[in-house]
């Protein structure tokens, strides 16, 4: 009797374990598989090319020296902003101050000799109409009357000479006034001193080349000078909209406009049978043009450039790499999952502007639908109804969704 109580007992417990197991298989909550998907939202997509350069001033004028001498006063400073007019700097000016004095004095003194000689052609005039008189009356020679009349044309003469010298001399007081005047430096443009090339005292020398005081840029307006490849040239033109942004400010993007292309690469040799290039890629000069009023922008900061081609506003998007192979009517065809019956079906979609990372749609999807991704996610949950697994006693087991 113990023996069969113990059997018994075995086998009570073997039932109570079976059904253990059968309850945690079947009845407990089993982990449930569902695709992957991305929502269709909306946003914006833009067809670019990329192009990287740096930034230029609109224009930079070199202010010079015409006349040497010692710089007695520097007027401007680094970064000072100047108007057109302007004194920058002032030159020791007693050098040229004197060559004013000393052309005037020349002047008078030939002006003084022009008086001079005016007496004498007043003189040779009125000894012509004495000897007029007295050759009409017989009482001097023809050979007096004529030595009369050219003693009268040689002092015309002489005044027209010096009616010449007078002009020459006026030419060099005006020169000398002129070198007096620049003495003052003044700036030629209003613009911004990006560059201060002497010191107060030092001596320039503008017999041989004009040294250079002071550079001025015009910082309201910046030029993006970027290379553009040669795979990528032919696909931008003037006018374009484009935006960059610069190191200190990865985040900010700042508009900018395609000025010019120019028409041959940097990569280029001169030679006598024209132009060749050497065997590195071959890049093209774009210039951007770029508002700068508050002078935010810098001379020679790193642009990094994107041009736009073609741009979607607040259209629908999925990522490309949902799209696959385009069918031969130019449609997609992608899996849309409904997450209320936990099942899929496919979507003929059209697709507008796609820079491979974006696609617009067009057509055959709307916001918010679930495009499936190619992966699979886990939930834990009871088995959904509809599944098509069945336990013992018809007890619905887990559900899978084919992907």
């Amino acid at each position: 009797m113990r023996s069969l109580f113990r059997i018994g007992i075995v086998l009570a417990l073997v039932v109570v374990a079976g059904g253990a197991a059968w309850w945690f298989m079947f009845s407990a909550p089993q982990a449930a598989t569902e695709p992957a998907t991305v929502a269709v939202t909306r946003g914006d997509v833009e067809d670019t090319v990329l192009a990287s350069g740096t930034l230029e001033a609109n224009s930079v004028t070199s202010v010079g020296a015409e006349v040497s001498g010692r710089i007695e006063t520097l007027h401007v400073k680094l970064g000072d902003t100047v108007k057109q007019g302007d004194v920058i700097a002032e030159i020791d000016s007693l050098n040229q101050e004197n060559d004013v004095k000393a052309a005037e004095a020349s002047l008078a003194n030939i002006k003084a000799q022009k008086l001079a000689k005016q007496a004498d052609v007043v003189q040779a005039q009125q000894a012509l109409d004495r000897a007029r008189q007295l050759v009409g009356q017989k009482l001097m020679s023809q050979a007096d009357f004529e030595a009369a009349q050219a003693t009268l044309d040689a002092a015309n003469a002489q005044i027209d000479a010096l009616d010449a010298q007078i002009s020459q001399a006026e030419l060099a007081v005006d020169a000398a006034n002129l070198n007096l005047s620049r003495t003052r430096i003044t700036a030629p443009v209003a613009g911004t001193v990006v560059a201060v090339l002497v010191t107060e005292g030092q001596t320039v020398n503008a017999n041989q080349q004009t040294p250079t005081i002071v550079k001025i840029a015009d910082l309201d307006t910046m030029i993006i000078k970027a290379q553009i490849s040669e795979a990528d040239v032919t696909r931008v033109q003037p006018g374009q909209h484009a935006w960059f942004t610069i190191l200190g400010e990865p985040d900010r993007r700042i508009d900018a406009t395609l000025l010019s292309v120019e028409p041959a690469p940097d990569a280029i040799t001169t030679s006598d049978t024209g132009i060749s290039s050497n065997d590195d890629a071959i890049y093209y000069n774009g210039l951007f043009r770029v508002e700068n009023a508050d002078h935010h922008l810098r001379i020679a900061m790193t642009a990094k450039v994107t041009i736009v081609l073609q741009q979607a506003r607040d259209a629908l998007i999925i990522p490309s790499s949902l799209l696959g192979d385009k069918g031969p009517n130019g449609k997609y065809v992608v899996r849309v999952y409904d997450p209320a019956t936990k099942t899929t079906k496919p979507a003929r979609i059209t697709v507008g502007l796609d820079n491979n990372i974006t696609a617009e749609v067009t057509s055959g999807l709307k916001e918010g639908d679930l495009v499936i991704s190619g992966g699979v996610r886990r939930t834990v949950g009871n088995p959904p109804a509809g599944g098509n697994t069945r336990g013992p006693g018809g007890r619905r087991g887990p559900s899978f969704i084919g992907l």
